[in-house]
């Protein structure tokens, strides 16, 4: 391992907590910069960010402006005279004065030039994909386009959500950004010898996800394709269906489908639930229910929640209005 480098940590979301401790532990964290507090819960408590969480209980010098490129905070952050900037789930854009003083590097969700954008786990799950990983890229004018120093990959497995998808990769990312950052040590600020250039004509787009977006209509989607976009919607926005039964177009409840994974072939219709909770889809294959959730509930197996209330027969799953 290179010796220890003085660093500044920009992040606010969940994900950098893996490398943010990481680094307290092999590197001097100066100052880490996370987004202000916002309102949270029902009683619209003002609730600091996961990351800013983190650096109060680790005992690190916290900022949490506004606006990072305002100058009373870039006179801030440059005062501490840093080697290097980690830059993960931050939620601000630095600007070019920011990008052009430092050694700055960025862990992203996906294996660029995939997914670049806000939602790269989530899109990859939803998608379908076998596989996925992380970037360790310096951070550039256009978003997740710079050079690509380091990246990490694994496969996605047949009942993971992208809730399982991204704890997974968060950890992944920190010996990438660990890496990275014992590299640079070696070669100096010489940014363009350690990175490779994506090739912008493989990139595509992970925009941010959507309430409307969140349900999914088993009667005309196969059921790998159900089985990736209620796994790639978990947690939010949630997949919302609602169980109907035909025969009397009575709706029985709305709930949300928080984990499937797929059950091979069927005779039921697409569509329809079976007692046991598997249910039909458009190839003649079925998803089988892991985890689903009640309105103003928990959530719970499929076992626990028909115990005692069983779904009439010939009960449809029906999707909310796309």
């Amino acid at each position: 391992m290179a010796a220890k480098q003085r660093l500044v940590f920009f992040g606010s979301g969940a994900f950098g907590i893996p490398t943010l401790r990481a680094l307290v532990a092999q590197h001097d964290i100066l100052l880490v910069v996370s987004q202000p507090d916002r309102p949270s819960g029902r009683g619209k408590t003002l609730t600091p960010t996961p990351i800013a969480k983190c650096a109060m209980e680790l005992g690190i010098p916290l900022i949490r402006p506004l606006d990072v490129n305002e100058s009373a905070v870039l006179a801030e952050v440059r005062a501490m005279d840093a080697l290097a900037w980690v830059v993960i789930a931050f939620g601000q854009k630095l600007s070019p004065p920011l990008l052009a003083e430092r050694f700055a590097i960025n862990l992203h969700g996906s294996l660029l030039p995939a997914y670049r954008g806000a939602a790269p786990i989530q899109r990859a799950v939803m998608d379908g994909n076998a596989q996925t990983g992380v970037s360790v890229i310096a951070l550039a004018e256009r978003m997740d386009a710079g050079l690509v120093y380091a990246t990490s990959s694994r496969a996605i497995g047949g009942s993971e959500t992208s809730d399982d998808v991204h704890d997974a990769l968060a950890e992944i990312g920190v010996d990438a950004v660990l890496g990275v950052l014992d590299d640079f040590a070696r070669a100096g600020f010489v940014s363009a010898s350690l990175g490779i250039a994506q090739d912008e004509s493989l990139a595509t787009r992970a925009r941010k996800l959507s309430k409307p977006e969140g349900t999914v209509d088993c009667s005309t989607l196969t059921a790998h394709a159900v089985r990736a976009r209620v796994n790639g919607l978990n947690i939010w926005p949630g997949c919302e269906v609602a169980l109907q039964v035909p025969a009397s177009d009575e709706l029985s409840e709305w709930i949300k489908l928080c984990r499937v994974e797929e059950a091979g072939a069927t005779e039921l219709a697409p569509g329809e639930l079976s007692a046991d909770g598997c249910i039909g889809c458009s190839d003649g294959r079925a998803v089988r229910c892991l985890e689903v959730q009640r309105a103003g509930s928990r959530r719970m197996s499929f076992a626990d929640f028909s115990c005692g209330r069983p779904h009439a027969k010939n009960t449809r799953v029906m999707p909310r209005s796309l």
